[in-house]
């Protein structure tokens, strides 16, 4: 059988989602605990790569087992197991053929930004006490939603066999002395929403203009754009399937 696991994680004491050799992270000990529960060799597969420090609020993930469970008391016995920055919510049976990554059919993504200095938000949001002019960086972030190459965005050296996605929403909204951007698209690049989110902050402070921001997504050049917002701002909050995929 299939499943799929819903999840979420405070990214900061992980080298990102996907395994990697003598480094602490998630997908590492989601599978060490699903193997030691169901004395079973299990693999998993994340709907995404998200890189070290960054957090989730709703990553998804699928993995095959014959061992037969109740998922209220594997979630119970895995949110015990497990380190108190990564929560279980949810598990159930999906179609054989169902695929966390490929059938996901879009991701959201929000970036925090803390106006103000605040004990309570220090390793959950970028701190940034400059004056930003949000109704601009609104103006700017529609624009990304005419373009569908964002190579402009994306880490240099990627492999990937395409640098198209079709974002789908892209907003600034201001809330208990926060900026949050909210992005959706289909998919996303490696680093690209944390290299707009430097973007926007540059209109926000009028460094580079909305002219501008055309001439870097057309030049298809990392180099042209923003920073790299801090990663622990950025969280991933919603995967979305077809309403078909569970069984």
């Amino acid at each position: 059988m299939r499943y799929f696991i819903e999840l979420a994680y405070n990214g900061g004491n992980y080298h990102g989602w996907q395994n990697q050799p003598n480094a602490a992270t998630v997908q590492s000990k989601l599978e060490l605990a699903l193997s030691t529960l169901l004395s079973d060799d299990i693999a998993i597969v994340g709907a995404g790569r998200t890189d070290t420090g960054v957090h989730a609020k709703h990553m998804v993930a699928h993995f095959n087992t014959e061992v037969n469970f109740k998922v209220a008391d594997l979630v119970y016995k895995l949110n015990s197991f497990l380190p108190n920055d990564i929560a279980i919510y949810d598990i159930y049976k999906v179609k054989p053929d169902a695929h966390a990554r490929f059938d996901a059919v879009s991701r959201t993504y929000h970036y925090h930004i803390s106006t103000y200095k605040s004990p309570f938000l220090s390793g959950l949001a970028h701190e940034f006490y400059l004056p930003l002019d949000v109704d601009l960086m609104n103006e700017a972030s529609k624009t990304l939603l005419n373009y569908n190459d964002f190579q402009c965005f994306s880490k240099a050296h990627t492999d990937v066999k395409t640098y198209h996605c079709k974002i789908i929403k892209a907003e600034w909204t201001e809330e208990n002395h926060q900026l949050i951007f909210e992005i959706t698209a289909d998919r996303f690049l490696r680093n690209m929403v944390r290299a707009i989110v430097g973007t926007m902050i540059n209109i926000g402070q009028k460094k580079i203009t909305i002219t501008q921001l055309h001439d870097i997504i057309k030049s298809k050049d990392r180099t042209n754009a923003g920073f790299s917002a801090p990663a622990c701002g950025l969280y991933l909050t919603k995967v979305a399937y077809p309403e078909n995929i569970k069984l």
